[in-house]
């Protein structure tokens, strides 16, 4: 027996390596761009469907770390599939790439929580419901975005992940970002 898997055992490992990784699957049609912010590898890329088209290493995100349901002031990033929905060029942060955040998704989900009371809820999808938006005053907080250091340290953004919840990347990467994408571009933060 024991000769028999120190045969099969470099093979089968051999094969597994072998194999191809599996493709990222893209949440777009195979023509547009996406941002993925990967919180476990600290990176943010942007992709055409599923082609990568660039890749920043080393970015920041929430002091509280991420989830799913956040809440005001916890300094957590939230993970989900979001939008960008408006473009602030004079933000104290370089160029700020709003969000909008929360969804109706993740504010149904903190009210099956009991996160949200639903009065809350309620007047949540009214607002969203008047203004195209959600609000940003909610429970679950607000103004969640992608921006620059502004004249923040960068050798402080490499070493720690320092936002209130948003995502944080260089000012020259906010600018590139900014080239590349328009209102309505998906991101997805995982």
């Amino acid at each position: 027996m024991g000769r028999l898997l120190s045969f099969f055992l470099p093979l089968l490992t051999v094969f597994l390596l072998s194999q191809p990784a599996q493709a990222l699957e893209s949440p777009v049609g195979a023509d547009e761009l996406w941002i993925l912010v990967d919180e476990p590898s600290s990176s943010l890329s942007v992709y055409r469907g599923s082609q990568e088209i660039t890749h920043f290493p080393r970015i920041s995100v929430g002091r509280g770390g991420v989830k799913r349901l956040r809440r005001e002031g916890d300094r957590s990033t939230p993970l989900g599939t979001f939008h960008i929905n408006r473009i602030k060029l004079d933000s104290d942060f370089h160029i700020f790439l709003g969000l909008d955040f929360p969804t109706p998704e993740i504010a149904r989900e903190a009210w099956s929580a009991g996160r949200m009371s639903f009065i809350e809820y309620a007047d949540f999808m009214a607002y969203l419901q008047q203004n195209g938006e959600p609000p940003q005053d909610t429970v679950l907080g607000g103004y969640i975005g992608i921006h620059g250091l502004g004249d923040g340290d960068p050798d402080f953004h490499r070493r720690y992940d320092w936002t209130q919840g948003c995502v944080a990347v260089t000012n020259e990467q906010i600018e590139q970002l900014l080239s590349l994408i328009e209102i309505g571009t998906t991101v997805v933060i995982r």
